[in-house]
């Protein structure tokens, strides 16, 4: 029910990097932070829509219906540190593989 915050973070501080940081002058994967940004972001927007349709996100506080029944914190803590990180570092790797491989293709045309 809370997976969605680790790469919600991420999506945030690349964002704010991509906002504050000369892209253009980096290397292959500085320059493709964008692709990043829009990867994180999208995964976001999907995992919280997700959450709201099976209803583990509702429009009243405290939004997380694991936090209605005692000890939802360690649940929603569990949740994040065994689905949300993995799912993040998946979502970077594959980013960096790509840009990787976009890189290598234009080099050799």
């Amino acid at each position: 029910m809370a997976c969605f915050i680790v790469p919600m973070v991420q999506a945030i501080a690349t964002s704010i990097y991509c906002k504050t940081a000369k892209l253009q002058e980096g290397g292959t994967l500085k320059k493709s932070m964008p692709a990043l940004e829009k990867m994180l972001w999208g995964g976001t927007i999907m995992l919280i829509v997700d959450h709201i349709i099976n209803g583990e996100l509702t429009w009243r506080f405290p939004f997380f219906t694991a936090l209605e029944s005692s000890g939802g914190w360690s649940v929603m803590l569990k949740e994040m540190v065994t689905v949300g990180i993995p799912m993040s570092v998946v979502i970077t790797l594959l980013w960096a593989a790509w840009a990787l491989i976009r890189a290598r293709r234009k080099a050799v045309s």
